[in-house]
């Protein structure tokens, strides 16, 4: 059975078109295997299949009933490939079609990658019911925003109702408490109409720690290797081909059935697999061939701590083919250029400088020698679109990874944060927004779990102290496990209404708009352009350019002002915008049009642009 059917989901429970189900589980090692249907208590024996698959065709089991599966008639277990967990991690699972959903969306084409404006989301946390339906009120909001693709952090399902999604232990399965597949569906069907693309965050790197049954099953795990999560995903050990069946599966269905447009993989660096063909590539290459059958695009998009271009380059370059990766040196550089402090991971970046290394070679670090992990670290990714990367001023990790979970707008003054958006939405490469960030939100987001394992839970705790002491961080930590920490991490939607976040929204829209307009902007084309380094300064000027089109980007990152001359003639510059303008809030206007070429006292935290034509 370990061969790949694109066309269809075939683990688990799935029904057909006349209304029988088809019943996959892989239990390996299992003498004996039935499927207990709970409300009926009706237990019907699977049939052994070569590869340690069971399988069984029946017409008992109907869509909405709740089911089990035996093995050798003593535990009672979930299914792993579970659609549906209505009453959690051990309850029973619950047999639901997934092509019953009523698509609308047969138009829907994806968005070039490159056109990719994203906006990262906790469903839990981003509305007050925290919910996929409650979501789609949010919709026009984010169009209204420039927003072309939203980012939705983990959904599969975890113990308890609060969580970053990333300990989830049923990948197949949609979270019950943020509405289940069917509201997952509707969400998707909804963005499409809008024009917005989805991308899902999945985790394929280790699986969550409670209610975690996949040992039970096969050997999912194996000891070859260690992760900070414990034992690797079985991707190269014995037994792995099943394995790896179950994570293809996965991502073709998110892409099948659920219409997604991208995944974002959680980081493939903790995957370990030294099979001649990677996962990561052979997912890439199911991925292409259900492309070719239902004529859309999807994209895969990798957080990556490495700084290695195999992972994106193409698979006839010896690649995996990934399309797309974060790359957080970017935003280490831009937060040590705020005037952050350097502790922990952040010691290795040199402000400014390294910010300009970014914008110029992706990767800050590619080859040269990192303090930090005493080695020489990366190569180099001159060959690599700017579409390859994904830069942030902040997201997820490195606002609720901090011990009290402080956004930026806590740690900077506001025009730093309007220096810090403009770094971001000018670079040649594909912006990331965290959620709340555009109108300057004041909560912070914070860790949260919510265990029903005491050991599990103070386990949590003490690894978050431990965490902690790298970046000498002093005080005590949120408890993880109180709901406080979740409530906290809602965003207040009221501010957005309010002086000064009004002014931050009305500003970041204006930067997306010129982003979108502006081809020297929206052209990734890394090598039509330049960066120039004022280290003495604090001032960074960057240059865009697409064929006659050229913007310069002026961004002081110091509490001085700064004179600077750009020595690039135009007959007249024309300002795009200027966050010192009194119009965001700023001391001062800066000129509207300079003739021939640009010098500029800039004030102190800004951010300016210029473009050398008038429309």
């Amino acid at each position: 059975m370990n061969t790949v059917n694109t066309r269809t989901r075939t683990l688990g429970v799935n029904f057909n078109n006349n209304g029988s189900a088809s019943i996959v589980l892989w239990a390996p090692e299992a003498g004996h295997v039935e499927i207990l249907i709970v409300s009926r208590n009706i237990k019907i024996p699977l049939i052994s299949e070569e590869y340690g698959y069971w399988i069984l065709k029946t017409d008992i089991l109907s869509p909405g009933e709740q089911y089990q599966f035996i093995l050798n008639g003593e535990k009672q277990l979930p299914d792993p490939a579970s659609l549906s967990q209505p009453e959690g991690v051990y309850g029973p699972s619950k047999a639901i079609d997934l092509k019953a959903f009523a698509w609308t969306d047969t138009n829907w084409k994806n968005i070039p990658l490159k056109e990719y404006i994203t906006y990262e989301l906790h469903t839990g946390t981003f509305t007050p019911e925290g919910t996929f339906a409650s979501m789609e009120e949010k919709l026009d909001y984010l169009v209204d925003l420039g927003i072309t693709a939203i980012e939705i952090m983990p959904v599969s399902q975890f113990s308890g109702e609060r969580n970053w999604g990333y300990d989830g232990v049923f990948p197949f399965c949609v979270q019950n408490s943020y509405g289940g597949a069917e509201a997952l569906q509707h969400l998707v069907n909804v963005c499409h109409q809008k024009g917005l693309a989805v991308i899902l965050d999945v985790v394929y790197n280790h699986i969550g720690p409670e209610g975690n049954h996949l040992d039970e099953f096969a050997p999912y795990f194996t000891d070859k290797y260690h992760t900070p999560w414990g034992n690797a995903i079985n991707f190269d050990d014995a037994w792995c081909d099943g394995v790896r069946l179950f994570f293809i599966e996965n991502a073709l269905m998110w892409f099948r059935d659920f219409h997604i447009d991208a995944l974002r993989m959680d980081a493939v660096h903790a995957i370990k697999d030294f099979s001649p063909v990677h996962i990561l590539q052979e997912i890439k290459e199911q991925v292409d061939f259900l492309e070719q059958q239902n004529g859309r695009c999807h994209y895969l998009i990798v957080e990556l701590d490495l700084n290695d271009t195999r992972f994106i380059n193409p698979t006839y370059k010896g690649g995996f083919g990934m399309s797309s990766q974060w790359i957080d040196e970017f935003h280490h550089s831009l937060r040590v250029s705020s005037g952050q402090e350097k502790s922990g991971y952040y010691s290795d970046f040199n402000g400014i400088k390294s910010l300009a290394k970014s914008y110029q070679d992706a990767y800050v670090y590619d080859g040269a020698y990192s303090d930090h992990r005493k080695k020489k670290f990366g190569m180099k990714a001159k060959e690599n679109g700017g579409e390859q990367f994904v830069v942030f001023s902040q997201n997820h990790d490195h606002v609720g990874n901090r011990m009290f979970g402080e956004r930026t707008s806590e740690l900077v003054s506001f025009d730093m944060q309007k220096l810090m958006a403009g770094a971001v939405l000018v670079s040649p490469f594909l912006p990331l927004l965290f959620m709340g960030e555009e109108y300057s939100e004041t909560g912070r987001f914070q860790y949260f779990v919510s265990h029903t394992d005491p050991e599990l839970a103070e386990a949590v705790r003490k690894g978050r102290k431990r965490e902690f002491r790298a970046f000498h961080m002093a005080g005590e930590a949120p408890d993880p496990m109180g709901e406080e920490a979740f409530l906290n991490s809602k965003l207040h939607w009221e501010l957005a209404d309010k002086a000064p976040h009004k002014t931050m929204l009305a500003y970041y829209k204006k930067l997306i708009e010129i982003r979108k307009r502006k081809s020297a902007l929206y052209v990734l084309n890394r090598k039509d352009g330049h960066v120039e380094c004022l280290e003495d300064k604090g001032v960074i000027v960057l240059q865009r350019q697409h064929k006659n089109q050229n913007v310069i980007c002026l961004m002081n990152f110091s509490n001085q002002p700064r004179e600077v001359n750009v020595a690039v003639y135009s007959p007249v510059w024309h300002k795009l915008i200027a966050s010192s303008d009194v119009l965001w809030n700023g001391s001062e206007d800066l000129p509207e049009t300079i003739p021939g070429e640009i010098t500029l006292v800039l004030p102190s935290e800004s951010f300016t642009l210029y473009n050398n034509q008038n429309e």
